[in-house]
């Protein structure tokens, strides 16, 4: 089944249905991100503590959420929309399950983030992050299908014959008498 197959009023309902899920789940992992910041600021090497780090996570999920939400039309600003809420969930979710998982000291100016042990709000963010992963990742490919069946119709159309005939347009077929 294609997009072009779907009834009219399909994609549009199920992207907002996608935009507000991953909105709230956004929503939810800034709001775990910016309540354990301050637990987290001791931990620090140099000048960048994982505190610091989970206040740039909190606001990146809080912007994405808002961008997701509010850029709606056109399609292809849509698509970056759903492009940044994928980068945030996923950064976020890729990081949390690699840093329970391995230990792999410092990166550059990243602190050892190394906790292998799960705690209910760390199991609240790495399940938010998940969900906002998959439906970003629905809308993305989404909005992308619909793009593209959209360029291809118009190009398709382009490509008809411009005189008489059946495989005329309609616009071509219609006699203004004035």
């Amino acid at each position: 089944m294609t997009v072009r197959s779907l009834p009219l009023w399909v994609v549009p309902v199920a992207l907002w249905v996608l935009r507000l899920v991953t909105a709230a789940m956004l929503s939810v992992d800034a709001y775990i991100h910016a309540d354990l910041a301050f637990r987290y600021d001791p931990n620090r090497d140099n000048s960048l503590s994982q505190g610091t780090l989970f206040r740039w996570e909190a606001g990146a999920a809080a912007f994405a959420a808002l961008v997701v939400l509010v850029v709606v039309w056109p399609m292809a600003w849509s698509l970056v929309a759903w492009a940044l809420a994928f980068a945030v969930a996923a950064s976020a979710f890729g990081a949390v399950m690699i840093y329970a998982h391995y230990d792999i000291g410092r990166l550059g100016p990243l602190p050892d983030m190394y906790e292998p042990f799960w705690y209910g709000e760390k199991t609240r963010a790495a399940v938010v992050e998940a969900i906002a992963t998959g439906t970003a990742a629905l809308g993305l490919g989404i909005t992308a299908a619909s793009l593209w069946a959209r360029r291809r119709t118009r190009h398709v159309a382009d490509q008809q014959p411009a005189t008489g005939g059946q495989r005329t347009p309609v616009r071509a077929r219609i006699r203004h008498d004035f």
